[in-house]
């Protein structure tokens, strides 16, 4: 099996937490959510993703629908009960923002603060004992992780 496939009782186990979110458990929906994994793992770009997964822009669509639903959120929610909090480490990364990314008109947060690299965002992450992300929140850059 390869790598980028997920197991039977995997797969077993995601089907039935997805299945609570009304989704409909249609033919291509393993391989739609496989096309999925390994767009998100490998960051290819989308019309590279290999031809077993399906047609490219049927996958992205599917993606994006259930972004705009938040079921990705939810479903990171689920998958992340019963973890082992004993230890919890955070950290936090910068992402540098485009040079024209400030001061756009739309008047909401777009989470781009001045640090010493310019424009940056910041990805805020807290792990659990296995390593398994537990939370995460995106700031402007000059927010520090203890905050």
């Amino acid at each position: 099996m390869p790598r980028y496939m997920l197991t039977e009782e995997l797969w077993f186990k995601l089907r039935e937490t997805l299945l609570q979110f009304s989704l409909y458990n249609k033919a291509g929906l393993r391989r739609t959510v496989e096309g999925i994994l390994f767009k998100m793992r490998t960051g290819v770009p989308w019309r590279d993703l290999p031809e077993h997964f399906g047609k490219w822009n049927s996958v992205y669509k599917i993606f994006n629908h259930w972004s705009k639903k938040g079921l990705w959120k939810k479903l990171f929610n689920v998958l992340k009960i019963d973890s082992d909090l004993e230890w919890v480490f955070i950290d936090g990364s910068y992402v540098k923002a485009h040079q024209h990314s400030a001061g756009a008109a739309g008047g909401c947060d777009e989470n781009i603060g001045k640090s010493r690299a310019g424009n940056t965002s910041k990805v805020h992450l807290a792990v659990n004992a296995y390593g398994l992300p537990e939370a995460f929140t995106i700031t402007g850059g000059h927010i520090n992780d203890c905050t």
